[in-house]
């Protein structure tokens, strides 16, 4: 799959210090192919490495439906061929895996239905940001299948167990009202409003300082993984940082009352 070629099923693109990651199959609401699912660590990284972009968005190329889950068609054909089970569990743990350990920060656009392998895409980015269209869920139990047990850990860490129970064992779909209300999504915003209320705020993160960001996703990340004190590694950053371009621009701005202009972009 191309990811250059905006008319695959997965593509990026740009809007200025922008990337957007585009999930391009509106015609099956999205429902995620392997090949899908394959594409998806390629265009992150694609999107790490450029280094205009600052924050990576995840959406559809419609505003109907973000993902609507995993293709059930497609599972139907693997579930009696072992190498496709593999391969398959494999491209959804590396592809949920790149997006949760992306460089940059990630936001999940989510508009529509949102539902198993498209929550499980969303549950992965560091921000989730809903419109009032937005209906969550994830539905496992509804097909006699099994969360993978890095997808449960990811939603434990958002709702806590509790909650995480309630939305496994039921397979029920949340409006977005609720799904703000335990934690599921970040924010929810009016569908009238929500483009540029989403731009407003990649926009906020692409001006403060990358080199700032880029370490402190990171630390947040050793946290999730179980690290809970400071290693040889993170205290050298530490004492380390105030040496950098950002560091510097950053003091002197504030010394000077204007707004710093970072230029470190990794």
């Amino acid at each position: 799959m191309d990811i250059h070629d905006k008319t695959s099923l997965v593509y990026i693109d740009k809007e200025g210090s922008i990337g957007k990651l585009v999930l391009n199959r509106a015609a099956k609401r999205n429902a995620l192919k392997e090949a899908m699912w394959r594409a998806i660590p390629e265009a992150v990284k694609a999107l790490d490495a450029d280094p205009h972009v600052r924050v990576i968005l995840v959406v559809s190329a419609s505003d109907t439906v973000f993902a609507a889950g995993a293709d059930i068609e497609e599972l139907q054909v693997a579930a009696t061929n072992p190498d496709r089970q593999e391969s398959n569990r494999l491209a959804i743990r590396e592809a949920q895996r790149s997006l949760a350990r992306a460089e940059k920060p990630t936001i999940a656009c989510i508009q529509g239905a949102c539902v198993g392998g498209g929550c499980g895409i969303a549950i992965h980015c560091d921000f989730r940001f809903a419109s009032d269209t937005a209906r969550l869920g994830i539905t496992p139990a509804k097909l006699g299948i099994v969360y993978p047990l890095n997808d449960t850990k990811q939603l434990i860490d958002l709702v806590g167990s509790s909650k995480a129970k309630s939305l496994l064992f039921t397979g029920r779909i949340l409006d977005a009202e609720e799904a703000l209300s335990i934690g599921l999504i970040d924010q929810l915003i009016p569908s009238t409003c929500y483009n540029a209320a989403v731009l407003e705020f990649a926009s906020e993160l692409a001006r403060v300082s990358q080199y700032s960001i880029r370490h402190m996703k990171k630390n947040v990340q050793r946290v999730l993984d179980g690290q809970v004190d400071d290693c040889a590694e993170t205290a050298a950053i530490f004492r380390e940082c105030q040496l950098q371009e950002d560091a510097v621009e950053g003091i002197k701005a504030f010394l000077e009352k204007r707004p710093a202009d970072f230029k470190w972009n990794g």
